[in-house]
């Protein structure tokens, strides 16, 4: 009997019939005893999203996941701070902690004191944040979710965040925090249908990473699934959710909770087409480790019949469901909802949200998030700045944008607000044109009607609209007269000026004005794909032809050109700050990739301008992603970042500029240079691709952890305490660092290792730890760090499945960033040399190779394994294994697990110290995951050490390998 069912059964013989309603006894039994009262069908029913009340248990309904990813989300108005690429350029896990603590207590209030207006009982708890996946493209739609493109800061700030979330109290939780999204999702462009390669290192060393230590730690309850695949696999039926994730958290004491990404579940059949049919594809992600279906919006009833037919047809068992259902449940009883008067977050009052302590953490967070990329001459800081006339202009100049995943913000300081709250003159040109749109049918303007600035335009009157260009063709045009931007309504495909901003999964508020031969254009709304009409009689504007031909004619009128109006206004000016950047919901953004990293070219147009009327013009981008800046780098004085900083964006920038404030944000991500030629987006592989600072090997714009500061900090005095160490043994680091300037700054002291002479290809650099030092002027200070040799010089070895830490020689480096590294030592990692890869009798799978060329890493099976396969129209595909055993000679033989979808028959090669030695004819087996063994016999001269090379011609999926010194029978094996 477990220990859970005996306190059950001493419970009921003390108090009464409802042990999971006594808080004295231990967590599991009171889970034990809940889900024993449920029956089948309420069971099943808990494992969607929107779980229906239980009103005979008293169970009210829940649902999994509320938005809360710098602020809570989608709710309305909450507290917005900087998105997570802005967080991440704090590199300060404490803020991260504060801000994720005070989102927690807002969410808090949300679920005690409003009701949805549709779902399940309150809002949710569980908190579907933060993102740690990791910055590896910086063309990714979704960059500003990340952290980092770094394993170690975004695992370390993705804790933080986690543990703000989940509160300080040992058995209760302010909120449930859910790391996104499992595994090596980067990119969004067909994002349910792309596979990310991940040979083991890379899984090992850089994508699982970002992930262990919140698990390790327990600071996160759960896990959501990502809607790539991963080596050719679903991430929803992914082997790793329980062979890594759970075990990872398993000696916390507390199971993950594991939820889908909307619609996931259902994307297993179409689009991916990975399981023949719903019910086995719902059986599958189930027994994979899936607890919540996240699927059909609020119709829990589709994942029940499917979950039902899995049931009925023996792909599940009622153990398979009542595992998930106790996770679930477990979840529910921490977040204190059986035990609401010991629940010590229940008192939450509403007043947290956007209080006065929270304003003044966003306005910290957004200052500490600025980045300094440049400053030549003194441009930087303004200085005191009476009778100083700054002119602010550029499309974001006095604008603020929220995104995807903001909640509302309860008010919005500008650039140009933030400014103007100094002294001196301020003023202020967005720089974009203002139109106007004349009908070929009417005569009349593209206009609001009187009276009713909220109503349909239409083609009779006279309306201006400021015309915002987002680059690519597309733009947003805002009303003159109300300051609310044109969009398209459904239900009648009317357009209407009612917007406050862009917004909506599906925006509507984009168009494109396509260029006719007669010099007319044609107004097209992005979202819908259609043109406007204009009905001649009523004037009425209707967003409805398909066809170019039947489109309106537009002329369009400038009333007012936005590059002249810019320079106006910086004529005189001692100082332009030009306001650039993007739009989160435009042009790279969840289900959209950006095409490059490039500026848009309006904005470059409008900058090289301003700069040529004004040589002292700083460059504010306001991003959320690196941009290719190259020209204002080599002409401006001064060039600062930030992401979209949420309601303080404007106060915090000021500081910054105005020297009230000192900038302390780092580049969480390599910026790259405009003719850098990037990797192909979807190659994973970070170490052949050269992704990010550890193995990129062109000259960066700005490196990783870049950012300038407006005092002078010197480092020197790098000390170990040893200057070699064990394998498995750790090093004290100290180095001194000296404000030599005339302001406290706070630097960011990055610690760096490298490992020399490598028997793999090892990364350039690699961030070991960190630390934030605020220092005043004249001041010294030392800083130490323990680095762990086990830790900081592991790296996964695909010969013993394992990380190792090789001896040898070894690189340590503090600097200020993975270009500027002043101090340099040695360190020497003294043990046992490696061994030579065993392989003799070994099956050693495919995937495990040293090096490779032309190969795409499969599935091996449906639920377990990897394979590779030549990729489409490679020249070359190879797979190498080096520095292999052979022993001392004698004959061996080749046994390779290989299958083969097509007729007719393929060839994979072995050749061993660049000679041929084996040939293998691999014959149609009927299935990529119909596996068959074929043996051959190797060249009889073979013996010591050598390279193996395996040539795979043709079209075959290669699993695994054995050498073998005697001959065994083929028994059809792979995949595992």
């Amino acid at each position: 009997m477990s220990t859970a069912s005996a306190s059950v059964q001493q419970h009921q013989r003390a108090t009464g019939p409802h042990p999971f309603q006594d808080p004295g006894l231990p967590l599991a039994a009171r889970v034990e005893d809940l889900l024993g009262r449920l029956t089948p069908e309420e069971r099943i029913a808990l494992l969607h999203q929107y779980a229906p009340a239980v009103p005979r248990l008293g169970l009210g309904p829940f649902r999994t996941g509320t938005e809360a990813l710098h602020g809570v989300g989608w709710l309305g108005v909450a507290t917005v701070f900087p998105q997570a690429v802005g967080l991440g350029a704090t590199w300060d896990e404490e803020l991260c902690r504060e801000v994720a603590a005070a989102t927690g207590t807002e969410l808090r209030a949300f679920h005690h004191h409003r009701t949805p207006a549709a779902g399940a009982g309150r809002h949710s708890l569980q908190a579907w944040a933060p993102v740690v996946n990791l910055l590896r493209d910086p063309r990714w739609g979704r960059n500003e979710e990340g952290y980092a493109e770094d394993p170690l800061l975004t695992a370390r700030l993705g804790a933080a965040y986690c543990r703000g979330m989940a509160g300080d109290h040992p058995d209760r939780l302010r909120t449930a925090p859910i790391l996104k999204h499992f595994l090596a999702y980067n990119n969004e462009d067909d994002r349910c249908t792309t596979s990310s390669g991940l040979r083991p290192r890379v899984l090992q060393e850089y994508d699982l990473a970002a992930f262990r230590t919140g698990l390790v730690s327990g600071s996160a309850t759960g896990v959501m699934l990502a809607y790539n695949l991963v080596n050719g696999r679903p991430c929803h039926v992914s082997p790793l959710v329980e062979s890594e994730l759970r075990r990872w958290a398993a000696p916390t004491g507390h199971e993950l909770f594991v939820v889908s990404d909307a619609e996931a579940p259902s994307n297993l059949v179409d689009p991916e087409q990975y399981f023949d049919d719903h019910a086995a594809s719902h059986a599958a992600a189930l027994r994979a480790g899936v607890d919540s279906f996240t699927d059909h919006g609020e119709d829990s009833g589709v994942t029940i019949g499917r979950i039902t037919e899995a049931l009925q047809r023996g792909l599940l068992t009622g153990a398979d469901v009542d595992r998930a259902v106790r996770r679930q449940l477990s979840i529910r009883f921490r977040l204190g909802e059986f035990d609401p008067g010991l629940d010590p977050y229940a008192d939450t009052p509403w007043e947290v949200v956007d209080s006065p302590g929270h304003r003044a953490l966003a306005l910290r967070a957004a200052t500490g998030a600025v980045v300094l990329l440049k400053n030549e001459g003194g441009a930087l800081p303004l200085g005191p700045s009476g009778g100083r006339r700054i002119a602010v202009v550029g499309p974001l100049a006095d604008t603020l944008c929220e995104d995807w995943y903001s909640g509302t913000m309860p008010y919005r300081i500008t650039v140009a607000e933030g400014l103007r709250a100094g002294s001196g003159e301020v003023v202020c040109s967005e720089g974009v044109d203002r139109i106007t749109l004349t009908s070929s049918t009417t005569g009349g303007q593209l206009a609001v009607p009187d009276g009713d600035p909220d109503g349909a335009v239409h083609a009779l009157g006279s309306s201006a609209f400021d015309l915002f260009d987002w680059g690519g063709g597309i733009l947003t045009l805002r009303h003159a007269a109300n300051g609310k931007f044109l969009s398209l309504r459904d239900a009648d495909a009317s357009l209407r000026a009612d917007q406050v901003e862009p917004n909506g999964w599906d925006v509507h508020e984009t168009f494109r004005l396509e260029l006719q031969p007669d010099g007319s254009e044609l107004l097209r709304n992005v979202s819908s794909r259609r043109y406007a009409a204009v009905d001649p009689a009523s004037g009425a504007v209707a967003v409805t032809v398909v066809d170019p031909a039947e489109a309106e004619r537009w002329t369009r009128g400038v009333l007012r050109d936005g590059t002249a109006d810019a320079l106006a206004a910086v004529r005189g000016a001692d100082t332009a700050i030009v306001v650039l950047g993007n739009n989160p919901l435009i042009n790279g953004r969840e289900t959209q990739d950006r095409e490059s990293t490039a500026l848009v070219p309006e904005q470059e147009s409008l900058l090289r301008a301003v700069a040529a009327e004004c040589p002292n013009t700083v460059l504010v981008l306001m991003s959320s992603y690196p941009c290719a800046v190259d020209w204002a780098d080599r002409h401006l004085p001064a060039v600062v970042w930030t992401s979209h900083g949420g309601q303080e964006t404007g106060r915090a920038v000021a500081a910054v500029l105005r020297g009230g404030a000192e900038p302390s944000g780092r580049l969480p991500q390599t910026w790259y240079r405009a003719d850098d030629p990037l990797p192909e987006r979807l190659d994973y592989d970070i170490i052949s691709a050269g992704w990010t600072y550890q193995y990129h090997r062109a000259e960066p714009l700005y490196p990783f952890g870049h950012g300038l500061s407006y005092t002078s900090v010197s480092y020197d005095g790098l000390r170990l305490d040893s200057d070699s160490c064990a394998q498995d043994g750790t090093v004290v680091i100290s180095a001194t660092l000296t404000n030599n300037g005339p302001r406290t700054g706070r630097e960011t002291v990055q610690l760096y290792v490298r490992a020399l002479d490598a028997r793999y290809q090892a990364p350039l650099l690699k961030l070991a730890d960190y630390h934030k030092v605020t220092l005043a002027p004249g001041e010294q200070q030392i800083v130490r760090f323990e680095l762990s040799a086990a830790e900081a010089l592991a790296h996964w070895d695909v010969g013993t499945d394992a990380f190792t830490v090789d001896p040898g020689r070894y690189e340590i480096l503090v600097g200020r960033s993975a270009a500027s590294l002043p101090l340099a030592a040695p360190l020497t990692v003294t043990g046992p040399a490696p061994s030579p890869r065993a392989v003799l009798g070994r099956r050693i799978l495919a995937v495990d190779f040293d090096d490779c060329a032309g190969l795409t890493l499969v599935d091996a099976a449906r639920d377990t394994g990897d394979a590779v396969t030549p990729t489409a129209d490679a020249e070359l595909s190879a797979a190498v294994f080096r520095s292999a055993d052979l022993g001392d000679g004698g004959p061996l033989l080749l046994r390779v697990e290989v299958s083969r979808t097509g007729a007719g028959s393929a060839e994979l090669e072995l050749r061993i110290g660049g000679s041929p030695a084996a040939r293998v004819t691999v014959p149609s087996t009927g299935g990529r995951y119909a596996w068959t063994s074929v043996t051959v016999p190797v060249r009889a001269d073979l013996r010591g050490v050598q390279d193996l090379r395996f040539l795979l011609r043709g079209e075959q999926r290669f699993a695994a390998f054995t050498l073998i010194p005697e001959p065994i029978e083929s028994d059809g094996h792979a995949g595992k």
